[in-house]
């Protein structure tokens, strides 16, 4: 399993780091993890094979996690490489994922679900097990952020295993989902002092990352604030139990 950091920033403007998108590459096909307005971008920067894609999993529906879908669509609909690609486009998020999706479809009549190709869209519950890509099993679970956020689980079929958080105030129930885990993907907004309760800070993320005990934590949704000070010096104060790695667009993992 392969995960590349598309966007490693929050929605607020950054000259290195674009907003939220993580590319999930398994061998039942890849996934994209959120898609913020840059991704459909980013994507093609980094050389992966968009006109491809398998599914979509969306967080939540603030603007920086899925302001590129409808973009993205628009722009398959009418690519050149897109247009002989037979198998379907899997879009999985929370309930309210389809009305919101036909809320931007019909802003401008796009007609963004008539592609080359098939569009299959999938609200999940809380809990509910769903194959996200063949022989890879996804499970999601609430958390407090807005009322439809969700940290979503994989395991794929040679057992490894990723957390994705995406936006989040503390919660315990997040070290629990994540325990033993590959690879725990977790936002960190803020350094200390977080001017809001339903995103992490350094102290709150390296709680979750004890309580998990994963093999290796990868740190995301960076502020600028962290523009101002040393990563590792200021992770080391809190003697993380695993590696502990800074996200940055373009990063690329094995799992």
């Amino acid at each position: 399993m392969k995960f590349i950091v598309l966007g490693s920033g929050s929605s607020v403007p950054h000259s290195e780091r674009s907003s939220s998108a993580y590319w999930v590459e398994t061998a039942g096909g890849a996934v994209l993890f959120d898609c913020a307005a840059s991704a459909i971008h980013r994507m093609a920067q980094e050389d992966l094979d968009w006109v491809n894609l398998d599914a979509v999993w969306l967080s939540h529906f603030h603007l920086d996690h899925i302001g590129g879908l409808a973009p993205l669509l628009f722009g398959t609909k009418y690519a050149p490489e897109t247009q002989g690609r037979t198998k379907p486009l899997r879009i999985f998020g929370p309930a309210g994922t389809k009305s919101l999706l036909e809320a931007f479809d019909a802003a401008g009549a796009y007609k963004l679900f008539k592609q080359p190709f098939p569009v299959e869209l999938r609200e999940v519950a809380p809990l509910e097990k769903f194959e996200i890509l063949p022989g890879v099993e996804a499970v999601t679970i609430e958390t407090p952020h807005t009322a439809e956020s969700r940290a979503i689980h994989l395991r794929d079929a040679e057992g490894k295993t990723l957390v994705y958080t995406s936006d989040t105030g503390f919660t315990k129930a997040l070290g629990a989902f994540a325990r033993g885990v590959d690879l725990f993907v977790m936002e960190c907004s803020f350094v200390r002092e977080k001017p809001v309760e339903k995103h992490l800070e350094l102290a709150e993320a390296m709680f979750l990352a004890r309580a998990a005990a994963p093999r290796r934590v990868l740190l995301t949704h960076f502020y600028g604030e962290w523009d101002t000070v040393d990563f590792d010096y200021e992770v080391a104060k809190f003697a993380p139990p695993c590696e502990v790695v800074a996200a940055r667009d373009g990063l690329r993992l094995e799992i």
